[in-house]
């Protein structure tokens, strides 16, 4: 019996993706609820010395009394719960996905010879030291002069951002592109956890154990980081998203579409801040989310401009294995006739404007860089077409799945 190595590195795949999933969940969670915890604490004539503020919540049928201390209490609790795992475990699940999916797949999702020539060990070399990059970059300013300005800081943060949105566009896919740029921003939010805010509160730990007064500076660095994770979580979910949404990163300027994007995850926090806080209702937020999302959609559907000899994409070693397979005529043929109204530059298909997920699928070319994907999901699986609106039938699907089959066992 054949075994399949492109369903298992699919399964695998899932299985992190599922990871990635739940972990963010867990910190996106968790930071949420402890910056609208901080927003809403208030001053009560019985807090004791050291505290900063208290708050009152009820859920699950109980309620809870909770105290903030700006530094540490005047005692060690036996016990501490400590915030961190949710932030590793992301990171490295999200790393884990960049290497199967984007590594492993470098000729499919990650590389682009229209944008950069680039050989696979080049794409990962650039993904890896622009994470690093972003990082060391980021750490130091927040360290120097500069960062003592902290509004100053985020604008500059800001633009280096959108400095690496058009970056990363000129040198991998439209899709990849995207998810390094989340990539580069959950490093930022990682570190921070990683290499400030949990040391620093490891410092001020080890200081009430010793019976020395913790120094107020690390709340307030660890506070500094904090901030900035609070309005870096939004970007990194919608580029998280992006891969499904061709419109967003598959277009002349999906860069600008990125950097309205870090815009509107700031006008959004503001709003949620600002009602945590009990400072006001900034409704014009709203607004101003609505007309920058609406700019979004509309640069999506700005023509692209390129010319012909540009978009002749060149035939890799790996594609051309598909090409001499036998059965690739009439695996191609099924393809073109069952897919390509949907997946073509310029979709036939009724509400279509892009390619699903920027595949396209009218040439022999396109069909043999999309051998995979093609296999497991309209020859192993019958996610595609979606409710087999063409009518593809068992034997076409055998067919594709026997021309992958030969291809790869040759």
């Amino acid at each position: 019996m054949y075994y399949d190595y492109a369903v298992m590195w699919d399964w695998l795949s899932f299985a992190v993706r599922w990871l990635h999933v739940i972990t963010g969940i867990a910190w996106i969670g968790s930071s949420f609820y402890f910056i609208a915890l901080d927003l809403g604490l208030r001053k009560a004539d019985d807090l004791p010395e050291g505290a900063h503020g208290e708050e009152w919540q009820v859920h699950g049928g109980g309620f809870y009394h909770i105290r903030k201390f700006l530094v540490a209490p005047s005692a060690m609790p036996d016990h501490l719960t400590w915030f961190k795992w949710e932030s590793y475990v992301t990171w490295l699940s999200g790393f884990a996905m960049l290497a199967i999916v984007y590594y492993a797949g470098a000729d499919l999702f990650l590389i682009d010879k229209r944008v950069a020539d680039l050989s696979t060990w080049q794409a990962i070399a650039i993904s890896v030291g622009s994470l690093a990059f972003g990082w060391v970059i980021y750490d130091q300013l927040c360290k120097s002069k500069f960062g003592e300005d902290n509004t100053r800081l985020m604008i500059f943060l800001f633009f280096l951002l959108v400095v690496m949105a058009w970056g990363y566009t000129q040198v991998f896919t439209g899709r990849a592109a995207f998810l390094h740029l989340g990539a580069f921003t959950a490093t930022i939010m990682s570190g921070n956890v990683f290499f400030i805010i949990m040391p620093n509160q490891r410092i001020v730990v080890e200081d009430l154990k010793e019976g020395r007064t913790p120094h107020e500076k690390y709340g307030k660095i660890a506070k500094q980081r904090s901030t900035h994770n609070n309005y870096l979580t939004l970007p990194v979910l919608f580029m998280m998203l992006s891969n499904h949404y061709p419109l967003a990163f598959a277009t002349e300027y999906n860069w600008i579409i990125a950097a309205l994007v870090f815009l509107m995850g700031v006008t959004i926090r503001h709003y949620f801040n600002c009602t945590h806080a009990r400072t006001g209702n900034p409704t014009w937020t709203w607004l101003a989310t609505a007309i920058l999302f609406v700019l979004a959609a509309w640069l999506s559907t700005v023509p692209k401009f390129s010319d012909g000899e540009a978009n002749a994409a060149a035939t890799s070693v790996r594609q051309q294995q598909f090409m001499d397979a036998k059965g690739f005529q009439q695996a191609a043929e099924t393809v073109q006739g069952r897919c390509s109204m949907c997946h073509a530059a310029e979709p036939v298909w009724e509400g279509l404007i892009v390619p699903p997920k920027g595949v396209m699928l009218e040439t022999q070319t396109d069909i043999a860089s999309q051998a995979r994907e093609i296999y497991l999901q309209a020859g192993r699986s019958h996610a595609m077409p979606p409710g087999n609106l063409t009518d593809m039938t068992n034997s076409e699907r055998q067919l594709l799945v026997k021309w992958y089959e030969t291809a790869v066992s040759n």
